[in-house]
């Protein structure tokens, strides 16, 4: 059993935006320190969050507005640098910089209540021993939960499934047709890669809304404010794209003449060899790549029964609205790098002055 003013779950963008500013507060390393301890238990066998798992054609002159950490800038990237190489050591960097107490690998299983007492300790445990808590700054990401959907005669199809998740390299599809499902900027971009190097077929639910010109600060803002206006009404988050819409690239563009942009609505069921459309006819397929987005990795919060009856957890900025002691960060309208930052900077603000409540 160990014991620390504040666990932070995940050692992400997020995650370590709030240790960092826990550590700028005065809170150091738990469970040496007592009282002001915090620690960082983090899931990955290293530094990196979820840019240790991304595909290794996501290079850092395509990776989509990467913001510094607080507190230390950035390398000039290697624009043909791998992003799962450049983003794991400027996060082992950072953690070695400001000696962040980052636990790894731990598996947070659950988090509890001790007692019926609000401001009483939670319990985090763990596959390495529980923690109890005064507070806690969830920031798992979506990376550990991608969404799968489910679509009639999808057993039956004879050819490989796959999530993006999954995915390696475009080189693995040669000669083979791809149905690519979804309409984000993952989906895009893979399209784009798998196109010049075979045939593809998009399919989305929704029509894709393009935009040209800049995306400035101003849009940004009216972009999250949408998001966040459904996680305080309890409604369960969504993209960021998906209330800004698709940005034209210049690789993009080369997609959209090759063809590799012509959309079509959503098939009615998948085949043994392919998929079938509304009118009855069949696109013959060897693979569908399921380019269909994350959802929050969340169930360790379940014994806590934060969800309401809209299917979300109503927030309050990064607070839970219901339960003070637990923030989200990098969730709903912070799931963007910058807004990560600024969330972990809330997180704490409002953490500290709980805590020195009591």
């Amino acid at each position: 059993m160990h014991t620390a003013d504040v666990v932070v779950i995940g050692a992400g963008q997020a995650g370590l935006s709030a240790a960092y500013h826990l550590q700028r507060r005065g809170y150091r390393p738990a469970p040496e320190t007592r009282p002001r301890g915090f620690v960082v238990l983090d899931g990955e066998e290293g530094p990196g969050g979820a840019w240790r798992h991304r595909w290794d054609s996501l290079r850092m002159a395509t990776v989509n507005g990467i913001h510094d950490l607080p507190g230390m800038e950035q390398d000039p990237p290697d624009a043909c640098e791998p992003s799962n190489t450049a983003l794991p050591r400027y996060f082992s960097r950072y953690e070695e910089r400001f000696d962040l107490p980052v636990v790894r690998p731990v598996r947070v299983e659950a988090v509890e209540r001790t007692d019926e007492d609000p401001r009483g300790l939670l319990r985090v445990r763990t596959d390495r021993g529980t923690w109890l808590t005064r507070a806690v700054v969830n920031a798992t990401g979506t990376w550990n939960r991608p969404y799968w959907p489910s679509y009639p005669g999808q057993e039956t199809f004879t050819g490989r499934q796959l999530h993006t998740a999954d995915y390696g390299s475009a080189e693995e599809f040669r000669g083979r047709h791809v149905v690519v499902v979804g309409g984000g900027i993952s989906a895009v971009q893979l399209l784009d890669e798998i196109s010049q190097v075979t045939s593809t077929t998009w399919v989305t639910r929704r029509e894709p809304v393009w935009r040209d010109g800049p995306f400035g600060p101003d849009e940004g803002r009216r972009a999250v404010a949408m998001v966040e206006e459904r996680v305080r009404a309890g409604l369960p988050p969504r993209s960021v794209v998906s209330v800004t819409g698709l940005l034209w690239t210049p690789a993009l563009r080369a997609a959209a003449r090759r063809g590799a942009l012509d959309r079509r609505p959503v098939f009615t069921r998948i085949v043994p060899d392919g998929v079938r459309w509304a009118d009855g006819t069949v696109q013959a397929a060897d693979v569908i790549l399921w380019a269909t987005g994350f959802r929050p990795q969340l169930s360790h919060l379940a014994p806590l029964r934060l969800r309401g009856p809209g299917g979300g957890i109503v927030m309050d900025g990064t607070r839970v609205a219901d339960e003070p002691r637990v923030h989200l960060v990098g969730y709903g309208p912070s799931s963007s790098t910058i807004g990560a930052n600024r969330a972990g900077r809330d997180a704490v603000r409002e953490i500290d002055t709980l805590l020195a409540q009591d």
